[in-house]
């Protein structure tokens, strides 16, 4: 298990061809030292919180059985440190490209994939553009993208509960991106693993759907804190929900008081055009070398 996320250790797939291991560098396995040791001794630090319990104590701010802090701390440097390396790789090439990439990050159910179908239908084909899909398992959101004409990739991960910069690097390799074009990035639907793992991109966004509660920003902090950008997505069912917008941009702004707010519904319209007038901007940047 990964110390830094909890996931498993699974075989990644891009396009159900080629195959990829998720957490393993051209040196050997990422994750091997989370697995040695595994009788050390570990003093297991938690408080009680109100009626329940709170493991997320010490360096490591997690709880691994077996493992001290100060073990789970190098396994996470060591994991983030060969990730940074690739996400580095990726950004370098990117920007030597004038290539805008964002990462897109939710829950699963909050609407990326529908965001990203309109998104790429209100661009009208007026620039070059491709999808990387991260799912665990099936082909279905890549599926949906090429039906848009689009060209998309597809990498499940199986066990694993995010993408890395490792699998997006090769996954760029298969896609041929054109000079000066957007590359989207829909990440495993997941608010805790995805926060911890650079793929290269310029930003992140967080999707957050009306339907999912105000207090994701504060349940899940690290999510919102490493976003640029949050949709506020589904606003068309507002008026059948018990939502309070305000009460959720300002537990957004607590946790990251720098991000900015799009409302934004894929299905009945509200904020696509502020949202792709983002993405423009940021691909015109890219392009210039800003």
């Amino acid at each position: 298990m990964c110390t830094v996320c909890g996931c498993g250790e699974g075989e990644a797939t891009i396009a159900e061809e080629t195959h990829l291991h998720p957490h393993h560098g051209h040196d050997g396995p990422l994750h091997a030292r989370v697995h040695s040791h595994p009788h050390e001794h570990a003093h297991i630090q938690y408080r009680a919180a109100g009626n329940g319990l709170h493991f997320g104590l010490g360096a490591a701010h997690a709880h691994a059985p077996g493992l001290s802090q100060g073990r789970m701390v190098q396994i996470e440097q060591d994991i983030l440190g060969k990730n940074n390396a690739y996400a580095a790789q990726n950004r370098a090439r990117l920007a030597a490209r004038g290539i805008f990439a964002i990462n897109l990050v939710s829950s699963p159910g909050s609407g990326k994939t529908t965001l990203l179908t309109r998104t790429i239908e209100g661009l009208h084909g007026e620039i070059p553009l491709a999808v990387i899909e991260g799912d665990q398992q099936t082909s279905f959101d890549a599926e949906r993208i090429r039906a848009t004409g689009a060209t998309a990739i597809q990498i499940n991960t199986g066990k694993g509960c995010h993408l890395d910069a490792h699998m997006v690097g090769h996954a760029m390799e298969r896609l041929d991106l054109a000079d000066h074009s957007l590359l989207l990035i829909e990440n495993v639907g997941n608010l805790v693993c995805p926060a911890s793992f650079d793929l290269g991109e310029a930003h992140k966004v967080a999707i957050l759907s009306v339907t999912e509660g105000e207090d994701k920003p504060l349940k899940y902090p690290d999510m919102f804190h490493a976003a640029d950008l949050m949709l506020l997505n589904k606003v068309d069912l507002l008026p059948y929900l018990d939502f309070d917008v305000a009460r959720c941009l300002e537990y957004a702004r607590r946790v990251n008081p720098r991000i900015r707010v799009i409302l934004t519904s894929a299905t009945g319209g509200e904020g696509m055009a502020e949202w792709l007038d983002w993405l423009l901007a940021g691909l015109k940047n890219a392009r210039s070398g800003v």
